[in-house]
Order: structure tokens, then C-alpha cells, then sequence
């Protein structure tokens, strides 16, 4: 730049004194090629995030301001270990972390604490619930605060109790959600409720004016440090502020037209017979810029930086003012309204001399003189042997109108805040992956709002232990709103509906084509039957509306049969599951460990479906030559989900055995085995049956590895 290059040169030709001149130099022509800075006030941070520093000042906050706070404590990262397996992957040992620390957030008390954001989603949301596992306290910073339990047994008789210091303690806070870290923290701090005053801002100084000094629209305000006299002279930047002298001490007010009073006659003479000092007004340079925009921190946008253009403003003015105070864009917009109206209109000054000083040409005061309508504002005074030399500057009131501005649009981070802890266990047909010996046990764990893991608990002497396997807590559940009546689950039921409510409001379903419905699509277990629907339409609150259906997929068919009341239990089988392999326990717990929730637990449902056979399907009843009858029916296997046409779908079990009985399920009047898809049974035998036992029906099951299938009839 040319400061540089000039002080440069200076200093090489004529020495130090020569590199001053050649700086003065450069910055004059940096000034007039480059241009002057555009922005006043000190730069509002881009979302300033917890930090642990020596030496950082911690700001006193007013109103309600996001902070990042300063780490002030902590202990070392507690470790927990968790395992995970999926279908057809080896089993996965991970490592989880908590951590217990205490965070300063203002150097004079505070009344509450809002919202927390963690890593920019939220950690705590507005009904004050924690998103993770871990509590939260908070110390108001009075000057009787005793020493944190925590801190205290951590550090025993060195223990700080942080008086005057308003700071926020967590315990046991789980770090899985972050990485297994402490997140980048901000915190919406609440000191008073309201807009401010400069009295509150001044508190506990001797600078404080004796009347109130309202600050119309600022919601909050942190003062990172330095003088009263630079808080003062950064607020006066945005809201015009006269200081004053008296017996009484300093006193500010506010730059507004009040009642005017009548300037006394000018002293235009002086006692040594100089010349005389007559009235002069003077007018400032109409190329002076005023401000054009204010930027701010705005309420309405999670407390982000933005931006409020002045009306009329524009072409190639760009002077923004920056002012670390919050604002809604209503407010800010009529503040940079008035500050620019205040620059325009003040470019007129008055030299004014009058013979002695009087209350009514006090600073601060409003006078008008005679045959002129201006009204002017006292903005100094001095008092010699000649006189009184006020110094005046032009003051119009500004025209009161409603602000209309708009704080743009911001997508705030999910504030759902945790509802019950729901917890399914259930074993599912085998879909053909992995081992078909596995029993396929997973479990199914919902908690609204949350982002913690939840470990699963295993059952023994009535004792939880830990299984040292977590649940996300994602997995999409609820409960069927209508009936859903028994179905024979062999054609696409296009018109059929249910109606289900879902346990997070958040959580989203989706309408498929047709191919991916029958690629295995949208699959849900609603009671011990899967079904697949094609159509999802949101009714609102959670609430879906699914259509054309799939039922008793997967060999479910027996479940479909019976139907479901309003009230079943829905789970959408999809990745959010937490598989469970084959552990044997019969019933498992699960506990969130936010706030102070009970644990909840589940038994295992359709125990021994993986393994179970298929039924078989497509019955018939032929005759052979002799005229005795056959039955004939048509294998399905364990694992075949789909249907293929013309291939024969592989058997998975370890020999091909069919059970065909006559009579009840569980105990036949008789039964036989056979080798293959047919049986075949005299005739005589069949009547003599059938004679004795007119209402009873003849079945067959097939027989697997590990089980039997459920019965289906034959035709007779």
C-alpha cells in the first residue's frame, strides 16, 4: 500500500523524520485512492464459541444476549464402550466419552438461562430439557453462592465457589453426539427481561445519571470490558447522548427535542473593543456520509449477525454502523432510521455568545432564538470574561412511523423436546442375509428430541446390567390410530388404508414407486405382521396416513389373517434398529439418563420366527388313477422374499420333510411324514377318517432345522 511504500522511501532518503513525513504521505493517499473505512464500532463476532484462555475477560451481560462463555473447570473424559453388530458385519466395539465441566458466562448475576447450542444444534431447548444424557446447573452469580457440589469434590478445601460470577456446571455431560468431545458452546443468557436503560448499564458506578435514560428496542447488551466512559461513548454511537456537569456530579440524558426556550440577546461586543463576536451559523459538507446500515445481532435469527438498511439510503453510500446490542429488525430498522435523520439534519451549527449562563441554555437544553424557527441543542458551553460561548447544533424531531423490516429467513436448529422413551424387542423372519441359523433379534428404541445413546440393559436376578450395546434412539415408531382387518395377504390391496401416529412429530415417511415397493420398500412390523405400503400422506402432528398395501410379508401371512385393533404397535423396519444377534435374553431394558426418567423395558415378541419355516402355500386336492386322493402344495423357503417365476427357490433347511395331520394343530388324530410336496392317502382310509371325524380338517407343515411351520389346510 501506499503508507507503506512511502514511509519506506521516507525513511531510506532522510532518516526517521523523513519515513514520518512519507507515512502522513502514504495515508493520505491510501485515503483518497483507496477510500476510508466504511464500518464504525467495534466488528460483531461471527458466532463466538466456548473458549478456555487466561486472561479472557468474561462480559457483564444485560437483557438477553447469546454468549460462548469461558471454560473456567473440568475433569478428565469418563470412557464407556459400546457394541454394535449389523447383517452380514462383524461385530463393532466403539468408544463413548462424558465429561463434567463449569463454564463463566457473566461477571454479574443473571436471572436464567434459555437455549444452549452445541456445535450449532441445540443442546438444551426452550422447555429447558437437555438433547443428551448428563444434568445442568446453574449458579445466578450472587455474592452468597456457595461452592458447587461437584467443583467441591473434585477440589476439596480449593474449591471456588465463583461469587459474582454467574457460570453454568455440567455433570456427566454425554459426548457421543459431538465426537466424542466437548462441543463448541453458546449460551442464550437471560439477565433481565425488557428493553434497557443506560441506568441498568451503569449499575454499580458512580457515572449514573439521576433520571432514567431509556434505550428504546435494545433487548440486550454485553460489555466485554473498559471504561464507563467507553460503554457510554459505544451506546452514544446508536443512541445520541448528552453528558452534562453539575454540583451534583455527571448526569446524562438522552438527544431529544423537548420544550424549547428563547435564547437571551447576543453579546456582540467584547470589553477590549476587538472585533465582536456576532452570531454565525455554519453548515457542514454535504459530501459527509451518514450512516446507511446498522448491523446487529438479531433475536429472531438465533442471535446471528444481520443487517438493517436506513430508507433512502443507497447508491454508493455504505457506511454501516456496528453496535453489539440485540435488536428485532422492527426496532433496528428505526434506530438506523434515526441515526441517519439525526446526521442529516445536524450538519448545522451555532455560534452563539450571550452575557451570563442561565438553566435554560444548559447543555443538553433546546432553545430557538428570535426570527428564526430552527430549533438548536445546547451542545457545550463555555464561560469566560466576555461572556458565555454556547455551542448549538441544528435539531429536528425525527417523524414518528412504524418500522417495517423483516429478519429474513433462518432455519433454526430442531427443538424437539424428549417425550417418552419407547422400547420394542422383537425377532424377525430371516430376510436372507447373513446366517439363516442366527435367530435376527433387534430392538427398536424412540426418545423425541433426544441426540444421546441409549444403552440396552439385560435382565438377570432382577438386576439391570449393561449389555454394552446402544441404542441411537431414532428408530420410527408408534401406534396404528384405525383397525386394520384381517387380509389373506395374496393380492396388492391398493385401496386398503391405516392410519398411524408416529412418536416424534419430526419424523418423516415417504410414498415409492411400484418397483421399489416390491424390491422390499417401506416395510413396517405393525403388531407380529409386516406389511409394506406404497403411499404416505401427513395428516399433521405426527400423524400419517398410509395406503396400498402388502400384507403378511416375510410369512407373515398367519398375523395378517387375525387383523389388528386401533392401538397396535407400528415399527418401520429400516436401519434404525439396533440389532441384537443372538443373545438369548427374553426381555431387555433401556434407560435414556435425561433427567429423571424411569427405565422401560420390552420381552421378546415373535420368539423363534427366524428360524420357523414357511408355510406352505397353493394347496390343491387332485386324484390319482386308482381314484384315491392326493394332495399336492408348493415349498416356500425361509429367506425367499421374493417370487420368482419358473426357478425353484432354495430349500435352507437341512432336508425336505413335510408333516401332513388330521385334527387339531397340537394334537392330531393322525399324523404322517413325507419327503416331498404330495401326499397321497386310500381312499378307503380317507372315508373311514372322515367318518369318524366329520369336522376335522387335514393340514401340513413343513419341518425345518430348528422348527415347524405353521399349518395350512388342505382342501377336502
Amino acid at each position: 500500500m501506499a503508507t507503506l511504500i512511502l514511509s519506506a522511501v521516507g525513511t531510506a532518503v532522510a532518516g526517521p523524520i523523513g519515513g514520518a513525513i512519507g507515512a502522513l504521505a502514504g495515508r493520505a493517499i491510501d485515503t483518497s485512492v483507496i477510500g476510508k473505512p466504511e464500518r464504525e464500532g467495534p466488528r460483531l463476532t461471527e458466532l463466538a464459541v466456548t473458549t478456555s484462555s487466561y486472561g479472557q475477560p468474561v462480559p457483564r451481560i444485560y437483557g438477553t444476549v447469546r454468549a460462548p462463555g469461558t471454560i473456567i473447570w473440568a475433569t478428565e473424559l469418563a470412557e464407556s464402550s459400546q457394541t454394535t453388530s449389523g447383517k452380514g458385519q462383524p461385530t463393532t466395539t466403539s468408544y463413548s466419552y462424558s465429561s463434567s465441566f463449569a463454564v463463566a458466562l457473566s461477571s454479574r448475576p443473571v436471572s436464567a438461562l434459555g437455549r444452549i447450542w452445541a456445535d450449532g444444534a441445540l443442546l438444551r431447548g426452550t422447555a429447558g430439557d437437555l438433547k443428551v444424557g448428563g444434568t445442568m446447573r446453574l449458579h445466578h452469580g450472587f455474592g452468597d453462592e456457595v461452592a458447587d457440589p461437584l467443583i467441591e469434590a473434585d477440589k476439596g478445601a480449593h474449591a471456588c465457589a465463583f461469587r459474582s460470577l454467574a457460570y453454568v456446571v455440567f455433570e456427566d455431560l454425554q459426548l457421543a453426539s459431538f465426537g466424542n468431545r466437548i462441543p463448541a458452546l453458546s449460551f442464550e443468557v437471560i439477565a433481565s427481561d425488557g428493553a434497557l436503560d443506560l441506568v441498568d448499564l451503569l449499575d454499580e458506578t458512580d457515572f449514573t445519571p439521576v433520571a432514567s435514560v431509556p434505550l428504546p428496542g435494545l433487548a440486550g447488551y454485553a460489555d466485554h470490558g473498559g471504561s464507563r466512559a467507553d460503554l457510554v461513548a459505544s451506546v452514544a454511537r446508536v443512541y445520541p447522548l448528552v453528558v452534562t456537569s453539575d454540583a451534583d456530579g455527571l448526569s446524562v440524558q438522552t438527544v431529544e427535542v423537548t420544550s424549547t426556550s428563547l435564547l437571551p440577546a447576543p453579546v456582540t461586543g467584547r470589553s477590549d473593543g476587538d472585533a465582536s463576536a456576532q452570531p454565525l451559523v455554519r453548515r457542514g459538507a454535504t459530501d459527509l456520509r451518514a450512516p446507511s446500515a446498522l448491523r446487529y445481532y438479531d433475536a429472531a435469527r438465533d442471535f446471528l449477525p444481520s443487517v438493517q438498511q436506513a430508507p433512502g439510503a443507497g447508491g454508493s453510500e455504505s457506511e454501516v454502523v456496528e453496535f453489539a446490542g440485540v435488536f428485532d429488525a422492527a426496532a433496528a430498522q428505526a434506530r438506523i432510521a434515526a441515526m441517519r435523520h439525526r446526521a442529516l439534519t445536524t450538519r448545522e451549527t451555532l455560534a452563539y455568545r450571550i452575557a451570563e449562563p442561565t438553566a435554560h441554555t444548559a447543555p443538553g437544553r433546546c432553545v430557538t432564538r428570535e426570527g428564526d424557527l430552527r430549533q438548536w441543542l445546547v451542545r457545550s458551553s463555555e464561560w469566560h470574561s466576555d461572556g458565555v460561548d454556547l455551542h448549538l447544533e441544528r435539531i429536528v424531531d425525527n417523524a414518528a412511523s412504524a418500522a417495517i423490516a423483516d429478519p429474513g429467513v433462518v432455519v433454526p436448529p430442531i427443538d424437539e423436546r424428549p417425550g417418552e422413551l419407547r422400547l420394542r424387542y422383537f425377532e424377525l423372519p430371516w430376510d436372507g442375509l447373513g446366517a439363516s441359523n442366527v435367530p435376527q433379534r433387534f430392538a427398536a428404541a424412540s426418545l423425541a428430541g433426544a441426540r444421546t445413546a441409549i444403552p440396552l440393559l439385560r435382565i438377570e436376578n432382577e438386576s439391570l446390567l449393561p449389555t454394552g450395546v446402544s441404542a441411537r434412539g431414532n428408530a420410527i415408531q408408534g401406534e396404528s390410530l384405525t383397525a386394520l382387518p384381517g387380509s389373506p395377504a395374496m393380492l396388492f390391496e391398493a385401496l386398503a388404508t391405516l392410519d398411524v401416529a408416529l412418536s416424534s412429530s419430526s419424523e418423516q415417511l415417504q410414498s415409492v414407486e411400484g418397483l421399489a415397493l416390491l424390491n422390499g420398500a417401506n416395510r413396517l412390523l405393525l403388531g407380529e405382521e409386516i406389511l409394506q405400503f406404497r403411499h404416505a400422506t401427513p395428516l399433521g402432528g405426527g400423524q400419517w396416513r398410509l395406503a396400498g398395501l402388502l400384507r403378511g410379508r416375510g410369512g407373515t401371512e398367519h398375523h395378517a389373517a387375525a387383523g389388528h385393533p386401533a392401538g397396535t404397535a407400528a415399527v418401520i423396519l429400516d436401519e434404525h434398529l439396533t440389532p441384537l444377534g443372538a443373545t438369548s435374553y427374553l426381555e431387555i431394558g433401556a434407560d435414556s439418563g435425561l433427567g429423571d426418567s424411569d427405565p422401560v423395558y420390552a420381552t421378546l415378541a415373535s420368539a423363534g420366527s427366524t428360524l420357523q419355516p414357511l408355510a406352505p402355500v397353493h394347496p390343491r386336492l387332485t386324484r390319482t388313477a386308482s381314484g384315491d386322493p392326493e394332495w399336492r402344495w408348493i415349498r416356500r423357503a425361509r429367506g425367499a422374499w421374493h417370487w420368482f417365476d419358473g426357478i425353484d427357490a432354495p430349500l435352507v433347511e437341512e432336508r425336505e420333510i413335510y408333516r401332513v395331520g388330521f385334527g387339531p394343530v397340537d394334537a392330531p388324530v393322525s399324523h404322517w411324514d413325507v419327503n416331498e410336496p404330495c401326499f397321497t392317502l386310500p381312499q378307503a382310509d380317507w372315508a373311514s377318517l372322515s367318518a369318524g371325524h366329520p369336522t376335522a380338517q387335514l393340514w401340513v407343515r413343513q419341518v425345518g432345522s430348528h422348527s415347524v411351520s405353521c399349518a395350512t389346510a388342505l382342501p377336502h
